[in-house]
This record gives C-alpha cells, structure tokens and sequence, in this order.
C-alpha cells in the first residue's frame, strides 16, 4: 500500500477466462467465489495474488508467479546474464570491536584481465582524447605485475591472483609495493569473463596459474 492505497493493482475483475493484454502481462481467470474471512477483512478470488502451488508447498513460502510474454522480459534477463564479475565487500577488525565506519567498510579488490592496448578507459563526454593519453601514461593492476617481475625475481613464484597477499596496488604510481602486513587476509578477485570473449577467456585461466609472466607474449610461453 501506498498512502493507504493500494499501488499494485488490486483489486482485480472477476472474470470467466483468460484473455492477453497488450503489455505482454495475460489478464488471469479468476472466478467469483465465495468471499473468505482473514481476520478483520473479507477477501475473495480478487485479492488473490498468482502463485504456483507446488512451489508453495515445497518453500513453505509465497512466490509470486505470473507469466510474462513481452519483449521487455528479454532485455530483464539480459541484464541479470551479463551484470558482471561478484565482488566482495569485506572489513577486517579486532574481534569484539562494535566501532563501525560504514565508508571504512568497503574494500574492493579488483584485478584487470585484458588484452594489449585493451584495458578499459573511463571518460567525460568531449574528453576521449584526453583519457587515451592519460590511460597511456598509467600502468593496470596486469601491467604493473609484468613490471614487477621484470624488476623483482623474488615475484616469479608468485601467480597473478595471488599477488595481492603479498603487494599492495598504489592507485597514485600505479605499481606493486611490498605488502608490510595484513596478507593473510587479502581476497583476491579476477573478474568472470564471457567464454564468447574467447581471447579474455583464456588469458584469464593461464593468468590463475601462470607466475613470473613479463610480457603478455611471456603468459603463453612454455618453459
């Protein structure tokens, strides 16, 4: 209910049969039954929200079930398909320590997995140009890790997933510094990738076991 209205429609018609309707949502039959008493209020086949009984049954729980043929539904699952990689939100704290910073408690740990010359820019709208240059002069979070094995044999054995528990990622440098502390608690994150995308597909597996890469020609090097 919305200021004591009710904003989902109800209640519905009774009606005989089931009829389409041009939003692609069908008008369901309901038949005039008798009305039944719940409570303080007498309700009848119109307040009656769709639902399937076997899964109610099975969840011991209302779902709302309806069908639904517009084409709107198509661009719905789309969304939920390719929303992108899970990412966590984590904080680690003394144990019985109530103080909480609702800003201080989201850490995210993003790992870049793309393609030369292909990492994603971020951009205004008139300042493309701008962004390429500056997107040149920076180093990604995959980048920056060639440059650290160029520079340091002691992260050879180290693969690209797991170099967050033991470097830390400076934004303003953008390069890998020696991690002081707090490594064992690192959740590292490389994003999902479409098998579609079939070049990142496969850069991303060898990049879950492949260590002491230089060069993206280096990942696909055998001995």
């Amino acid at each position: 209910m919305r200021d004591g209205q009710y904003c989902k429609s109800f209640s519905k018609q009774f009606k005989d049969d089931t009829e389409e309707n041009v939003n692609g949502y069908p008008i369901y039959r309901r038949r005039a039954t008798e009305p039944v008493q719940v409570g303080k209020y007498s309700i009848d086949n119109r307040w009656v929200v769709p639902y399937n009984p076997w899964l109610l049954k099975t969840f011991n729980a209302h779902i709302n079930v309806e069908v639904c043929a517009s084409v709107k539904s198509v661009k719905y699952l789309y969304k939920y398909v390719y929303k992108g990689h899970d990412a966590a939100s984590v904080k680690i704290q003394k144990e019985g320590a109530l103080d909480h910073d609702e800003i201080l408690s989201f850490v995210e740990v993003r790992l870049a997995v793309h393609l030369p010359q292909q990492q994603p820019i971020v951009y205004q709208d008139g300042q493309e140009a701008q962004a390429i240059e500056r997107a040149a002069l920076r180093q990604t979070t995959l980048t920056s890790w060639f440059e650290l094995n160029k520079n340091y044999p002691s992260a050879h054995n180290i693969s690209y997933s797991d170099i967050p528990q033991y470097y830390v990622f400076d934004k303003s440098t953008t390069n890998w510094k020696k991690r002081q502390r707090g490594g064992q608690n690192v959740i590292e994150i490389l994003p999902v990738v479409s098998i579609l995308d079939t070049e990142r597909y496969y850069l991303r597996m060898l990049l879950l076991c492949k260590s002491g890469a230089i060069s993206f020609d280096d990942i696909l090097t055998v001995n």
